[in-house]
């Protein structure tokens, strides 16, 4: 890291890194930064009302002099971003959550793709997935995708794959987005990216792996039902702008429509396994309307006449061929 402040001159770059229940985790993700290849940038550590802080400040004592600390009440995720973009004084922003980490090349083989572009506002990466999960190994894009431009039709239709953590962009163009949303605690990544595709904001992929994401059971990104019920407000949200397409307007109500469908067999599997078989089947019932399916209708045939059954087929398939997107 450059000492960019004691000159006055303002860094290129400003990482930001939100804080809450990380004391753990943060100093690996610090370190991560420290050791970039490229080094001007400044790390500005929002402290998010964390109820640790005490321990927190104690981890953080060793990096106190290489980063920016900021302390505010709690306003989650979206809020501690905006903190730190606010204060921020780099022409870029690079997220990064504090558990997880940057491989050595990331800024600098992402800013080189903005420097090189001016068109380009935004360029994300693969990062692999560590942790207590079973994806532990593979990559976001193994599991999710990225195919095509990203576009505001793709991002609704979950075409398009565009990880917060290994994302560098342009400060002014998330100023002009109106930041992150602080009502939203979860899909607000999404919801962002939205509303720069809609202001037609360049976002790009860089085809590599540069960082590595922790998923972990009880993280907020672990309950399916409410990462459903999340996306389906910010596409309601969406559906509100009045400055839609009539194309991107038909791309959300048809996405509500598909969306809603897994939620209600989220909600099926969770009545079922809970032992609520007459549950299970008003919301597999509901779901059927929407996705017609004859592993569906095998289903709910089973859980009308022999749920039993049906729960030790389940569980041999969780224990034998379980996967991230596990579905009826």
């Amino acid at each position: 890291m450059q000492d960019t402040e004691a000159a006055g001159i303002a860094p290129l770059v400003s990482v930001i890194v939100p804080a809450y229940r990380v004391t753990e985790s943060i100093a690996a993700t610090l370190d991560s930064v420290l050791a970039q290849t490229f080094t001007d940038y400044e790390i500005i550590v929002v402290n998010d009302g964390s109820p640790d802080t005490e321990e927190l400040e104690s981890v953080l004592a060793p990096y106190r002099d290489r980063i920016v600390y900021l302390r505010q009440e709690n306003q989650g995720l979206s809020g501690a971003r905006n903190t730190g973009i606010r204060a921020a004084r780099g022409k870029y922003i690079a997220p990064l959550d504090a558990d997880d980490m940057w491989d050595p090349e990331h800024l600098a083989a992402q800013v080189a793709v903005l420097e090189a572009e001016p068109s380009i506002d935004f360029v994300y990466a693969d990062a692999r997935i560590f942790g207590d999960l079973p994806q532990a190994g593979k990559t976001v894009m193994d599991l999710c995708p990225s195919a095509g431009e990203v576009t505001f039709e793709r991002l609704v239709a979950r075409q398009c794959t565009v990880h917060v953590c290994v994302t560098v962009c342009r400060r002014e163009a998330l100023i002009r987005a109106g930041l992150f949303d602080p009502d939203l605690r979860r899909v607000e990544d999404i919801d962002m990216w939205l509303r720069i595709s809609r202001q037609r904001h360049r976002i790009v992929y860089q085809r590599r792996v540069l960082g590595s994401y922790r998923r972990r059971a009880g993280s907020l990104s672990s309950d399916r039902v409410a990462m459903l019920e999340a996306f389906l407000t910010v596409l309601a949200k969406a559906a509100s702008e009045p400055q839609l397409t009539a194309a991107q307007r038909e791309a959300v109500a048809h996405q509500c429509a598909v969306e809603r469908a897994s939620l209600d067999l989220e909600r099926g599997k969770r009545a079922f396994l809970a032992g609520d078989a007459e549950g299970a089947v008003r919301h597999l019932t509901q779901a059927r309307a929407q996705r017609k399916s004859l592993k569906l209708a095998a289903v709910l045939m089973l859980l009308r006449v022999t749920p039993s059954f049906l729960r030790t087929l389940y569980q041999w398939r969780y224990r034998h061929v379980y996967s991230l997107k596990t579905q009826w």
